[in-house]
C-alpha cells in the first residue's frame, strides 16, 4: 500500500500521527514544509516504480515553508484524484472553506481527537482506493476499436504474434495509436506478467537519453549521487517500448544495436555487463528507409528492428470507425468529469466522418473532450462541433439600407479601386496564431446588436466573452477549475464566482 504523506512543521503532530497510523498498519512519510512535498512529487515517475506516491496527503494549513492551500492547489493540478486533508486551527475555518473550494477531501480542526483523525484518514484511503479501481476499470475498457479492414489486419497481426517474443516495428502517423498497439502486443504475449516500460526517445535531451535507457553508476557524472537503473533494467522480464525511434541520436543507435545483438549493456560509468531479458517494440512516424539513405539512421539497426513491421492506418483510412470511437471517447470523457455522457446526432457524426483529422485518433479524442464540456445540450448537433470542423463562414451583411445595398462592418468595407466583394470573416483555427479575423467578427456582432436598438449590448457581449473564455479553459483542463483559473490568470474564487454568475454549472 502507498504511504500517507504528512506535512506539518510541528514535530509533535507528525510524531503522534505516525504512531497512530502505524498501529493501524498504515505506512507514512513525513515532511516539514510544502517545498519538500513538491520536490518529492517531482521525483515520482514511471522511471522509478519503487518510489511510491501518496495514498492520501494530510497537510497543515499554515507553515513557515509555505501555505497548505497553495500546496493543495499544486497537488490537485498534478493528481486530481488524490484525497487531501487540511489540518487547521479553529480560527482558520474561513481558510477551511477555501480548502473545500480548492478540492480538499476534508478538513481536520486542531487540536484534533486522535481516533477521529485516524478514522478520517481511513475514509480518505478508501476513497483513494475507489479512485484507483475506477482508473483500472477505465484501463480495462476497450483500448482499441475498429471494424475497418485496415484495423482488422492489425488485430490479426497482434493475434499471430501473441505467442512470440520477436521484435516489432510499428509505423504510423502521430496520434494514430502506436503505443496502444504496443501495449496490446505486450498484454497478449508470454511476457504479459512482466512490466511494460515506455520511453519517447524524441522527448528526452540527448545528454540524458543514454542514462535513461541504460542507467548510471554512482559518480558517473556530476549529480549522479546514487546508482540508477535505466529503462532496460526496469523492463526486465517484460517489454520495452521505444517510441519515435527514428529520432534517436546516431551514437546511441550503436549502443542499442549492441543490446539487441548480444543482450548485454553497461550502465553509464559502469564496468560490469548487465544482461537484458527484454522484448523490444519500436515505433516511428518517420520513413526509416529514407533516414537510412540520408545517413542519420543505422542500416544494421534498422534491420534488427524491422523483424516484424505493423503499419497502423491513419484515421482517414478507417472512417467507418469514427462513430464507434466518438461514442467511446464521449463516454470516457464523461466518466473522467463525473457527468452524464452526451449523445451525438447523426448529422454531427457525418461531419466528423468527413473531416480529414490530421491529428488522427488523438485529435478525435480531444474533440470529444471539448464537446463534453462545451456542447450546450445533451445531444450534440453538427453546429456544436469545434470551429475547425465546421465549414467556412460566408460573409453576411449586418443590416440592409432599404435599397438592397448591404452594410458591412467597418473593417470589411471594400477599399476604393478594389472589388466590391466584401472581405470574408474566417474564424481562426484552434492552435494557430491570433489574427484580426475574430475582431472583425466582433465588430460585425456589435453592429448587429446596435442596429436592433438594444441598451444592454455591453452586458450581453461581456457575458458571452467571459463564458467562452471559462468554458474553453475548462475544456483545456478537463474540468479542473483551479488549473483553468491558473491558465487564465485569475483566482480560484473568481472563476467559481463567474461560473455561478454566468450559469455555467
Amino acid at each position: 500500500m502507498k504511504p500517507i504523506w504528512i506535512v506539518d512543521d510541528d514535530q509533535s503532530i507528525r510524531f503522534v500521527l505516525e504512531k497512530a497510523l502505524a498501529r493501524e498498519e498504515l505506512p507514512t512519510r513525513s515532511f516539514t514544509h510544502p517545498r519538500e512535498v513538491i520536490a518529492a512529487l517531482d521525483d515520482l515517475g514511471e522511471d522509478d516504480p519503487g518510489n511510491c506516491g501518496p495514498q492520501v496527503l494530510v497537510s497543515d494549513i499554515r507553515m513557515p515553508g509555505g501555505s497548505g492551500l497553495d500546496l493543495l492547489e499544486k497537488v490537485k493540478a498534478r493528481h486530481p484524484g488524490l484525497p487531501v486533508i487540511i489540518m487547521t486551527a479553529f480560527s482558520d475555518l474561513d481558510s477551511a472553506v477555501s480548502a473545500f473550494q480548492g478540492g480538499a477531501f476534508e478538513y481536520l480542526p486542531k487540536p484534533f481527537d486522535l481516533p477521529r483523525a485516524v478514522e478520517l484518514i481511513r475514509r480518505a484511503v478508501e476513497e483513494s482506493q475507489r479512485e484507483e479501481v475506477a482508473e483500472e476499470r477505465m484501463a480495462a475498457a476497450p483500448e482499441m476499436l475498429g471494424q475497418a479492414p485496415a484495423m482488422q489486419d492489425v488485430f490479426r497481426a497482434i493475434g499471430r504474434l501473441s505467442q512470440s517474443h520477436v521484435t516489432v516495428l510499428i509505423t504510423g502517423e502521430s496520434g494514430s495509436g502506436k503505443e496502444l498497439v504496443a501495449r496490446a502486443l505486450h498484454k497478449h504475449a508470454p511476457r504479459a506478467g512482466g512490466p511494460f516500460v515506455a520511453i519517447n526517445t524524441a522527448a528526452i535531451p540527448k545528454d540524458l537519453l543514454e542514462s535513461e535507457l541504460f542507467g548510471h553508476e554512482r559518480g558517473a557524472f556530476t549529480g549522479a549521487q546514487t546508482m540508477r537503473r535505466g529503462r532496460f533494467e526496469q523492463a526486465e522480464g517484460g517489454t520495452l517500448f521505444l517510441d519515435e525511434i527514428g529520432d534517436m541520436p546516431f551514437d546511441l543507435q550503436t549502443r542499442l544495436l549492441r543490446v539487441l545483438s548480444d543482450g548485454h549493456f553497461y550502465r553509464v560509468g559502469g564496468h560490469s555487463a548487465v544482461k537484458a531479458n527484454v522484448r523490444v517494440i519500436a515505433a516511428t512516424h518517420q520513413d526509416l528507409e529514407q533516414r537510412v539513405k540520408d545517413g542519420v539512421f543505422r542500416e544494421d539497426l534498422f534491420h534488427r528492428l524491422n523483424v516484424i513491421r505493423l503499419r497502423l492506418p491513419p484515421l482517414r483510412e478507417r472512417r467507418e470507425d469514427i462513430p464507434a470511437l466518438t461514442r467511446h471517447f464521449l463516454q470516457q470523457s464523461a466518466t473522467e468529469l463525473g457527468v452524464e455522457p452526451k449523445r451525438i446526432a447523426d448529422s454531427a457524426l457525418a461531419r466528423l466522418a468527413a473531416f480529414h483529422f490530421p491529428g488522427n485518433v488523438r485529435q478525435l479524442e480531444n474533440v470529444c473532450h471539448w464537446l463534453t464540456v462545451m456542447a450546450p445540450a445533451q445531444v450534440i448537433e453538427a453546429k456544436d462541433l469545434p470551429p475547425e470542423l465546421l465549414p467556412p463562414v460566408s460573409p453576411v451583411p449586418v443590416t440592409d439600407t432599404g435599397d438592397g445595398a448591404p452594410i458591412y462592418p467597418p473593417s470589411s468595407v471594400p477599399a476604393a479601386g478594389h472589388s466590391s466583394a466584401p472581405q470574408t470573416y474566417t474564424p481562426p483555427v484552434q492552435g494557430t496564431a491570433p489574427s484580426l479575423a475574430w475582431e472583425q467578427g466582433l465588430e460585425a456582432e456589435v453592429q448587429q446588436l446596435l442596429s436592433t436598438g438594444r441598451r444592454d449590448v455591453w452586458d450581453v457581449l461581456i457575458r458571452r466573452f467571459e463564458s467562452r473564455l471559462i468554458l474553453t479553459a475548462l475544456a483545456n483542463t478537463r474540468g479542473r477549475r483551479i488549473e483553468a483559473a491558473q491558465k487564465l490568470g485569475i483566482g480560484r474564487n473568481t472563476i467559481t464566482r463567474k461560473i455561478q454568475e454566468l450559469g455555467l454549472e
